[in-house]
């Protein structure tokens, strides 16, 4: 009788022994899992302040490593260790390493108040060699907007015309201002499809090549026209063009690069169509230059990288 009592007050020391050690496994299970999601956490702020700080980059480190920092701050905080390299051209990658306390509830039991998780991303800025979006409004390269300024003279304080073009000589001094439309994917088309394309930009990826000339009267269609009301005071991305190439319904524009344009008034009428605005610099969507690349007008593209 005395060896049952022992036997059972032993069983009920083990179990008693084995519900606590499966108390403790479960709440550090649980802790161990709120951990990882803190380290997800922490690589997804970790991953946005990289692509905010990209955006200021390779015009200003500064202001790149001053958006990384509010990015973070604003979204839980931690220790970023932000650096620049270059992996294109020029200071174009950002790289943030994170560190953050992540805090232990039930493993406080165990003396582990907290751990700490960490995440690390790198982010480039790069002028695309190819374009997405893009409208089919093409402009010369010698724009006194886009050679002055050491470069292309931004923002609304610069605000400038362009000029309806009729496919002249770049070469001489009336096409310097001038504009002209464009086939994007080198088709014949209609007013519909330049009118859609101004409105949303087009579909495919634009790359650095020789593009078929859309005629100007198009311009003038009601659609189109309508089409540029819906974009005033938005960005829009300009292809911009060295050369004509052939005349006449045979021309082409030798396309070099992108610029943004914000069309802030559409004037006059017939041929005397003039955009009224002025160049950007603008994040837009873009992939990687091969070769040949792209001139550069400010525009970028940003992505995470390895």
């Amino acid at each position: 009788m005395n060896g049952f009592r022992s036997e059972r007050g032993q069983a009920l020391v083990l179990s008693t022994l084995f519900l606590a050690a499966m108390l403790g496994m479960s709440a550090l299970v649980l802790d161990v899992g709120s951990w990882f999601r803190e380290q997800r956490d922490t690589q997804r702020v970790a991953d946005a302040a990289a692509l905010a700080g990209a955006q200021a980059l390779p015009f200003d480190t500064s202001e790149a490593r001053s958006l990384a920092l509010k990015y973070t701050a604003k979204n839980g905080g931690g220790s970023p260790t932000i650096s620049f390299r270059t992996t294109l051209r020029g200071t174009d990658t950002i790289d943030v390493k994170l560190r953050r306390d992540a805090p232990g509830f039930f493993s406080k039991l165990f003396g582990i108040n907290s751990v700490n998780v960490g995440a690390k991303a790198s982010a480039r800025a790069f002028a695309p060699g190819s374009a997405r979006w893009v409208a089919p409004i093409v402009v010369n390269h010698m724009h006194p907007m886009l050679v002055g300024c050491d470069g292309p003279c931004f923002g609304p304080q610069n605000e400038t015309d362009l000029e309806l073009d009729n496919l002249h000589d770049p070469g001489s001094g009336n096409a310097a201002g001038s504009f002209g439309l464009i086939s994007l994917n080198d088709d014949d088309l209609d007013a519909n499809t330049l009118a859609e394309w101004v409105v949303k930009g087009y579909e495919g990826y634009m790359g650095i090549d020789d593009y078929r000339s859309a005629p100007s009267a198009n311009f003038n269609n009601g659609q189109f026209q309508a089409a540029l009301e819906k974009r005033k005071g938005t960005e829009m991305l300009f292809p911009i063009y060295k050369k004509i190439l052939g005349s006449g319904s045979t021309a082409k524009y030798e396309v070099i690069g992108w610029v943004g344009f914000v069309v802030l008034k559409v004037n006059g009428g017939g041929s005397n169509q003039t955009l009224h605005g002025y160049f950007t610099r603008v994040i837009w969507e873009g992939l990687p230059p091969t070769s040949p690349l792209s001139t550069d007008y400010g525009v970028r593209t940003i992505e995470l990288i390895d």
